[in-house]
């Protein structure tokens, strides 16, 4: 699937995208400032949750109650080894059987689960993704 959308549809973005998850693993790709963070914002609205989604960079992960699920939300950004999301049990969440979204999960790739849906945001000007 194939999305152009600007900034001001992401709500609609949203719904769109999470009517595609067949994982409880959801990646999300993108460079630095493409909006990542505000995508899952907005997944997260969609799915019930009422607290702000905020960005878990120093934290690595922070974890949300939707209507239906438990969201865990992760930026492994920080992260200097792959082996230091075992320290706190990424793949305890992973298995857990809630939804779990990940930020920069390419400095995890050994840890990934075998199934995960895997979305990219790519920049096409500053006001388009």
């Amino acid at each position: 699937m194939k999305l152009i959308f600007k900034k001001d549809e992401l709500e609609e973005v949203a719904h769109k995208i999470t009517k595609h998850f067949s994982h409880k693993v959801i990646r999300i790709d993108g460079p630095m400032g493409s909006g990542k963070t505000t995508l899952i914002r907005n997944i997260g609205k969609v799915l019930g949750v009422k607290e702000e989604i905020s960005s878990p960079t120093f934290s690595l992960v922070n974890s949300y109650k939707g209507l239906k699920n438990t969201i865990y939300h992760f930026d492994f950004y920080r992260l200097e080894h792959p082996d230091e999301a075992l320290d706190f049990g990424v793949e305890e969440y992973f298995e857990s059987g809630a939804l779990c979204f990940l930020e920069w999960a390419e400095h995890i790739r050994p840890h990934l689960p075998l199934q995960y849906d895997h979305f990219k945001i790519d920049f096409i000007d500053n006001n388009s993704r």
